[in-house]
């Protein structure tokens, strides 16, 4: 259905908007906002308080860390980003949401999908992959309340009493195809039960697929809602039009086709195929013009009201929000150059530069919106302009402090890996040497999240005594100019203004604009098999293995630690020869890693004797003093579950792992089997009263594993 409209002579009618429903999604997005950034901060003192809060599994760090990113994206940003479409949508559309009852859903199953997350992370439910690591069900409710998200805003959109569409709604709309397509496809796997599934994809096709998603997420959740909320709100806080209606068309379609070919600079060196990683170097790079078209338009519009931005907290918000975005923009292409990544993979560097965006442009975004919104919906003025003013330094400077040590650390890290001595030697063989050097950085960062926690304390108050101050219009009643359905203006239009006109049209060319790339990078490497060399000594996991790569993916050991080896001396003389592509073909979910919080374990099979593995997981520091990785007691004492190990093979053979017929009725057999010969090892090395069916022993096998297989191959002849 396509709609046009003209206005008709003079005539008006009364609308109301739904305010209520903007002011649920806001109360949601600063309640989860506080939870989030603290569950952050209590993250952030681990890294150097390894035991704060220990000894208990839920409160660990593997399993705090993804909670606190899918509490900031998903519930903060997430909530904040409703907030910004219901509020804006309605007054540029000039009509009430489409549906209230589909607000209503819409509200309460995201915070039912928030709970869910908040109870499954810290239970170890986890697919592991990165800002999608919720398990099954929960991924078929957001697929549910996402269409519900899209129809409501799309029949909003049909019916609206202005013609052409604002550059806004543009950026709304490719929110809502690009995040529905991404999350099906990365989310695609084969459930084992209610609440464990594996992968469709394994290794490099994963790993593809999931930096597919990965980047895009960052791209199409936490940027171009709070583009078309930047379009939206600058221009009403400072009352100047948008500085260049041209700069923003092109602004817009070169951004969202040239951001869906990026995802692959997340795995530059790794083993990805070469042609995959230059495409993502090629179009990260040029999405430097697109981004800082937009941050000029959207800075430029302040044009002449630079005196009012000294006094509006608003503005304030705004500008240091749009700045973070476009420095963030030109780091992220700055990082995907092969020499520079080579510096801040891995490394600190990336969090700082992930930090700086989504705590500034997201945070500042949000804060400047609600700051804005809640005196004009409840009737009053904001309580204190003092609170807000201090609220945006408390923010500003906290993440200065947090950020800029990160920094400096994430450098230092890269560099203390490189350094050779002149003999050839690696200077700092002892990972735990670059750790012991990052501790006043982590203190540091602590330090700036505790700012930028008491700031939106702050500003949580300040918003609230405002509401206080006031009384909400629940139904805000307005004159619009009334609209007709009758042919097209006889006067030429551009093509792009006739197109705003077609908002179904519209959302095809911008399916069709991201749809090009994920198709050229997808379909080769994760749909065709053979692109994918073999080995032929790569074998599946044993039963036991496996279920302790179950255990390692539940305490979220992959926040900390790689399994892939790039191809620089550094590395292959740290840790052994860089890894293939064939060796993880049975590898589902991916495990390399975005993060070495401690070494990489690719190939950590059989480098120590098992009685290490067993007294580090215990105590790490008595094995490796000085490390700050936390204890795992509760491994020891909890009885390995294997009530599902069968029906993981069968679902793998499903899959195409190739175990033998009927070998999944025995699996349960061999888990113990080799659970035993484990338990024998650790009783000759003098570790008494150890029982086979323990959590610890099936991570042990896992451990052990790790890039064995390669070397039962002394040469690539085993490649096929």
């Amino acid at each position: 259905m396509e709609t046009s409209f003209q206005q008709s002579n003079g005539e008006q009618l009364r609308v109301r908007y739904d305010n209520n429903i903007v002011k649920l999604f806001a109360i949601a997005a600063l309640g989860w906002g506080i939870i989030g950034f603290l569950v952050g901060l209590i993250v952030a003192i681990k890294l150097y308080l390894p035991d704060f809060l220990g000894g208990i599994d839920f409160l660990s760090y593997g399993r705090l860390r993804p909670l606190h990113t899918n509490a900031v994206i998903f519930a903060f940003a997430g909530n904040a980003i409703f907030v910004g479409v219901y509020y804006s949508l309605q007054r540029l559309c000039k009509a009430r949401m489409f549906s209230d009852v589909l607000s209503k859903i819409h509200f309460w199953g995201w915070q039912t999908i928030i709970v869910s997350a908040a109870l499954t992370l810290p239970l170890g439910i986890t697919s592991s992959k990165e800002y999608a690591e919720l398990e099954w069900p929960i991924d078929i409710a957001i697929t549910l309340v996402w269409v519900v998200f899209g129809w409501n805003m799309i029949g909003t959109i049909l019916r609206r009493r202005e013609r052409h569409m604002y550059v806004a709604i543009w950026f709304y709309l490719a929110t809502f195809i690009t995040v529905a397509l991404l999350h099906v496809v990365n989310s695609l796997a084969l459930p084992v039960h209610l609440l464990k599934s594996y992968s469709m994809y394994a290794g490099v096709q994963d790993a593809l697929v999931q930096w597919w998603y990965g980047h895009n997420a960052v791209a199409f959740f936490l940027t171009t809602p709070f583009l078309g909320i930047m379009y939206y709100f600058i221009p009403k806080a400072s009352g100047r039009p948008v500085f260049s209606y041209r700069l923003s068309i092109i602004h817009f379609w070169a951004l969202i086709f040239l951001y869906i070919w990026a995802g692959p600079h997340h795995l530059l060196y790794t083993a990805l195929p070469d042609w995959a990683q230059s495409l993502g170097v090629v179009f990260s790079f040029m999405l430097i013009a697109p981004s800082w078209g937009g941050m000029v338009n959207g800075l430029l519009t302040l044009r002449g009201a630079w005196d009012k931005v000294r006094l509006d907290p608003v503005l304030k918000f705004l500008v240091v929000g749009i700045t973070a975005y476009g420095m963030s923009t030109f780091e992220g292409p700055m990082m995907s150059l092969k020499n520079i990544n080579a510096l801040t993979h891995y490394t600190d560097y990336i969090i700082a530069h992930v930090h700086l965006g989504a705590l500034l442009w997201n945070g500042g975004l949000t804060f400047a919106m609600l700051y804005y919104i809640i005196p004009r919906i409840y009737r009053t003025k904001l309580y204190s302009i003092s609170m807000a003013n201090w609220h945006f330094w408390l923010m500003t400077l906290g993440v200065v402090i947090y950020v800029v040590p990160l920094y400096i650390g994430g450098i230092t890290q890269s560099l203390m890996w490189k350094q050779f001595l002149p003999d050839g030697t690696l200077q700092y063989t002892n990972f735990l040497d670059t750790v012991s050097q990052l501790i006043p950085m982590y203190i540091m960062r602590s330090i700036g999240g505790t700012f930028y926690l008491v700031g939106a304390c702050v500003g949580v108050w300040n918003l609230y005594k405002t509401a206080k101050s006031g009384s909400l219009m629940a139904d805000e009643e307005v004159l619009v100019s009334a609209t007709v359905h009758e042919p097209e203006p006889t006067q030429k239009e551009g093509w792009h203004r006739l197109l705003e006109g077609k908002p179904v049209r519209f959302a095809v060319y911008t399916f069709v604009a991201v749809l090009i790339g994920g198709i050229v990078e997808f379909i080769p490497t994760a749909m065709v098999q053979s692109n994918i060399p073999t080995i032929a000594s790569v074998t599946p996991y044993t039963p036991l293995e496996l279920e302790g790569r179950d255990i390692y993916i539940r305490e979220g050991c992959y926040t900390c630690h790689s399994q892939m080896i790039r191809p620089f001396p550094s590395e292959t003389e740290r840790y052994g020869d860089y890894s293939k592509p064939g060796e993880f073909v049975y590898d589902r979910p991916f495990q390399w890693g975005s993060k070495r919080t401690g070494p990489d374990l690719h190939r950590e099979g059989g480098k120590r004797p098992d009685a290490w593995h067993w007294k580090h997981m215990m105590d790490p520091r008595s094995t490796s003093p000085g490390s700050i990785m936390p204890t795992y007691p509760w491994l020891y004492s909890s009885v390995l579950d294997l009530t599902h190990t069968e029906g993981k093979i069968l679902t793998l053979q499903k899959l195409g792992v190739p175990y033998a017929d009927g070998f999944a009725r025995k699996a349960a057999n061999e888990a113990r089997s080799q659970a035993a010969l484990i338990v024998e090892s650790l009783q000759s090395s003098g570790i008494k009263d150890v029982t086979a069916d323990r959590e610890i022993i099936a991570v042990i096998a896992y451990l052990q594993r790790l890039g064995t297989d390669i070397k039962k191959s002394p040469s690539t002849a085993g490649i096929q």
